[in-house]
């Protein structure tokens, strides 16, 4: 749908029953945060706060808290990209049915950028204070704007064609930050931004940047798109809103003319501030660091301008629905890309880029038994495409196995990849490199390692799901839950420092190493809290894949090292517990929650909502 703003898309999705407004005076401190976790979990409509407290303008949330209401935001325009990118992927598709590709090259050709004299952006000024002050999570260190839309050039190539439209994170006061005049810009590496700020350094100019928040909804999406090279996110937003994006240059800085609020300012090369803490999409807080400053020059907004906003967090939030999207639009896109490879799927209930599952092809040598080779060479591709480099553990498995294996149906896939693989030979690492800069269970700040598990070839053994009556088994073991066939949850003491930690593993170890393990329990994974662990696969995934790093907390019974090869006979263990050095996780205020409890009741705007 071509919305001109956040105000056509609220207005519409009110229209359609899918948008409630809270008339009532609202606190952007921590309450309206939980409010819109809260309904995203109950899958409610998209909310429209009239008053917030502090600020003279509305916000919205919930927008995209559905995945049929971000297919309903976008329906005219969907299947129009989707020839786009199945055209990008397979040219031949465009000689093989020229009917149902004729119109992707003009859809490109005509979402083109167009720069423009004015726009609605240009109604007024504000400042940094006078917007929404949303903070989500007790401890982070201020307001952050969590939908923003970074807009930057490449010095020494200007221009909208060569521009990076991204999603990072803002940091609009606290800390050490001096009110309107500087906000904190924390981006990762591995993004488009980076390029362009190293290059700005390298060449003595400034490094202007303009953050636009809001506007067509098609622009918030194009700023967390993954495209193929050759088609920028402006030329996306443009095909995705159904229009072009139109854009202004008002004192040496590109406005986005239909956005809601744009901020502009330039990157002193010379000061970083300490940014952050703020509860992150892995379920914790990333704590401070320093990272690039913005000095704000101007706060521009539209006459009828509505903050978007959303909440990160412990998944699934509302960013998984972009997942959801973007994997609708680039499916076709992996096979091409990624030869042999038939289905990748970042676990979102994992945080996303921990885990990684994947099915390829195992063709060769067919006259040999077949073993893990071609999909070995494959999961090299996958760690070196895009964001799929931050994944710490890449499962892999052939799909010639089992040619009906749904890569969503997450018991089913560890299932299969239990029953086949082999722990003496099918652990591959990779020590010392990068993971995400979020994720605090590795040995520093985008420092990790990775692992991929692969199984190919015949089923070896039968799961079980419950432990043999034996006085001998240890007491962790028998205590366990099993949280899927083959997988048992053990809790084991507090790890206290790396020493004890060690030491209570290795007598762990030594007990299962006296006594016979049936083979069909081929994981077992070390927690604080067992109980959480097991009860359901949404918090099994979380725990594992959040609290490990591969290289420090992946042990085996029986283990041996051949040639430099890792390997065990007996069972994988994963040690998940918490470590002194992970980051604290995230946990409402309860008073906050109370207050959001009152609005729930009777009579209430969310009553019958949440």
């Amino acid at each position: 749908m071509g919305y001109q703003s956040t105000l056509e898309c609220v207005l519409d999705l009110e229209k359609h029953g899918q948008l409630v407004r809270i008339r009532e005076p609202v606190d952007p401190d921590l309450e309206m945060a939980e409010i819109q976790r809260r309904v995203y979990q109950a899958q409610g409509p998209a909310i429209l706060f009239e008053n917030v407290l502090g600020s003279p303008f509305p916000a919205a949330c919930n927008l995209f808290g559905t995945i049929e209401r971000g297919r309903f935001i976008f329906r005219d325009t969907l299947k129009r990209i989707q020839k786009v990118i199945q055209l990008k992927a397979d040219p031949t598709l465009g000689m093989k049915a020229p009917w149902r590709f004729a119109s992707a090259p003009l859809a490109a050709w005509t979402s083109l950028p167009r720069k423009v004299s004015t726009g609605p952006i240009l109604f007024g000024k504000t400042k940094v204070s006078q917007l929404p002050q949303i903070k989500s999570w007790p401890d982070d260190g201020g307001p952050f704007i969590t939908l923003p839309q970074v807009y930057t050039e490449d010095v020494l190539q200007p221009g909208a064609m060569q521009s990076n439209l991204g999603m990072y994170r803002i940091q609009m006061g606290g800390n050490d930050y001096e009110k309107d005049s500087q906000i904190g810009l924390h981006y990762q590496i591995h993004r488009g931004i980076g390029i362009h700020h190293t290059r700005a350094i390298e060449s003595g100019k400034d490094l202007r940047v303009s953050i636009f928040v809001g506007g067509p909804p098609a622009n918030t999406f194009a700023a967390v798109m993954p495209l193929p090279e050759g088609l920028t996110e402006l030329i996306f937003a443009g095909m995705l809103g159904g229009q072009r994006f139109k854009y202004i240059q008002e004192a040496g800085h590109t406005l986005a003319a239909n956005a809601d609020f744009c901020i502009v300012g330039k990157v002193n090369p010379d000061v970083t501030l300490d940014e952050g803490p703020f509860g992150d999409h892995l379920g914790y807080y990333s704590l401070k660091h320093p990272f690039p400053v913005l000095e704000v020059e101007e706060v521009y907004h539209r006459e009828d301008a509505i903050w978007p906003f959303t909440v990160v967090g412990r998944p699934p939030q509302e960013d998984t629905t972009f997942g959801k999207l973007i994997h609708d639009l680039t499916g076709p896109l992996i096979p091409t890309e990624l030869p042999g490879i038939r289905a990748v799927h970042a676990v979102d209930q994992a945080g996303v880029h921990p885990l990684l599952l994947a099915i390829g092809s195992e063709r060769y040598v067919p006259y040999q038994k077949r073993q893990p080779q071609e999909i070995l060479t494959q999961a090299n591709a996958i760690l070196g495409f895009g964001q799929c480099s931050l994944a710490k553990y890449l499962i892999i498995t052939s799909g010639e196995d089992d040619p009906n294996l749904n890569i969503n149906n997450m018991d089913a896939f560890f299932t299969h990849v239990l029953e086949r693989i082999d722990l003496s030979r099918d652990l591959h690492f990779q020590t010392k490199t990068t993971i995400d800069t979020l994720d605090y269970s590795g040995t520093g700040i985008n420092q990790g390692s990775k692992v991929v598990i692969a199984s190919a070839g015949e089923k070896k053994r039968e799961l079980i799901s419950s432990l043999p009556d034996s006085p001998s088994l240890p007491e962790p073991l028998v205590k366990g839950s099993f949280v899927l066939p083959g997988v048992l949850i053990c809790e084991l003491p507090e790890f206290k420092d790396s020493k004890h930690g060690q030491e209570t593993m290795e007598k762990f170890i030594q007990s299962l190493e006296q006594v016979e393990i049936p083979e069909g329990l081929v994981w077992i994974i070390a927690v604080d809290q067992a109980k959480f662990t097991s009860h359901s696969l949404k918090n099994f995934l979380w725990v594992t894949f959040t609290r490990s790093n591969p290289s420090h907390d992946i042990y085996g019974v029986h283990a041996s090292i051949e040639n430099k090869h890792w390997g065990c006979k007996g069972p994988l263990i994963i040690d998940a517990r918490i470590k002194p050095h992970h980051a604290p996780p995230l946990i409402e205020d309860p008073k906050v929650t109370q207050r959001v409890d009152e609005l729930a009741k009777k009579g209430g705007p969310l009553h019958g909502i949440i």
